[in-house]
């Protein structure tokens, strides 16, 4: 893939391209606006997963319980060595806070935590202790839902991309977030989206490897999704800098909060324009393509705009589960 293979791919406007594939699930920029059922069915979602993340809190909760009823008086806590890190939470204590500090500082404030709050509770003082445990972890759950509308619309595309291989009897490989290791097609693959960062398949006798939130040179901004014209044993930093190995490149926006949808769009809006300079200064175009789960009417008729003009080669809202096929589909098609 040198320049000139650029050059010419560029020039050609083309060829090998589907002619608008927007088309095979939208109609207008009416279809790409969220309806309020979807907005509520998003809500309740995010409610189910924030539960699911706290139950492993409620758990540690319940055995610090069992543990500090053991003891009589609070500073008899100290000598409980199996909850020191759980003292050290509901002192207010973060794990990532806790990794810069002495071992003299972490005993410093689960003293501190005794003597301001738990001894002044009397006999609640095991009931205080596990409030403030909860405070704390209740905190950190907080941090981790910030993020939770996009690892889930991660996990809703990438269901689907799997699906529609599955369908048409392919074969496909994935990079698991964890080992940063690349695995074939196991016999069972429920829950393997939670894992996943990358995926890999054939498609018309090419190989093509997708990839989540990465960094690309080219103009050091992180994109959502990047889909690369080679196998995963191939893809390296050489290839991230390498205009024409780029087949496609979206933007992936989770969040259902309509009061943040604007927000969300502008830097969307912004990482896709990048996106588009970029490239071209390269003499090359790959497929630029947008998905939203908020979109507003405003929004929609931007985005439906775009497409028109060419500047969005794809678009979809993620609440339509037919519009994800749609484009889980043609990813898989490029």
């Amino acid at each position: 893939m040198d320049a000139k293979h650029c050059e010419s791919a560029f020039m050609s406007g083309g060829k090998n391209k589907m002619a608008k594939p927007y088309l095979q699930h939208l109609k207008s920029s009416k279809d790409l606006e969220t309806s309020y059922e979807a907005v509520r069915a998003g809500f309740v979602a995010l409610a189910l997963e924030k539960n699911r993340r706290a139950t492993p809190f409620v758990a540690q909760a319940r055995a610090l319980k069992a543990s500090a009823s053991e003891v009589k008086k609070p500073m008899d806590l100290l000598k409980i060595k199996d909850i020191q890190i759980a003292l050290l939470t509901a002192a207010g204590v973060s794990g990532k806070a806790a990794n810069h500090l002495h071992d003299s500082d972490k005993k410093e404030a689960i003293i501190g935590l005794i003597e301001n709050f738990l001894e002044p509770a009397g006999a609640n003082f095991v009931e205080e202790l596990i409030f403030r445990f909860l405070l704390t972890r209740g905190d950190t759950l907080g941090g981790s839902m910030r993020n939770v509308g996009g690892f889930l619309a991660q996990c809703k595309l990438t269901r689907l991309v799997i699906a529609h291989l599955k369908n048409a009897g392919k074969k496909y490989q994935w990079l698991d977030s964890d080992s940063s290791v690349w695995s074939r097609t196991p016999a069972d693959d429920t829950g393997i989206e939670i894992r996943l960062r990358g995926l890999s398949w054939e498609s018309a006798g090419k190989v093509r490897t997708l990839i989540y939130n990465l960094t690309v040179p080219l103009f050091r901004n992180n994109v959502d999704l990047c889909l690369f014209d080679c196998p995963p044993e191939t893809l390296s930093k050489t290839t991230h800098k390498t205009a024409c190995a780029y087949v496609a490149l979206g933007e992936l926006k989770g969040g259902i909060d309509p009061a943040g949808a604007d927000e969300h769009w502008k830097t969307a809006r912004s990482a896709l324009n990048r996106i588009h300079v970029a490239f071209k200064k390269q003499k090359h175009s790959p497929e630029i393509f947008f998905i939203g789960a908020a979109i507003e009417k405003k929004m929609a008729s931007e985005i439906w705009t775009m497409l028109r003009r060419g500047e969005l080669s794809n678009a979809a809202n993620l609440t339509d589960d037919e519009q994800i096929a749609s484009i889980a589909n043609w990813l898989c098609s490029l």
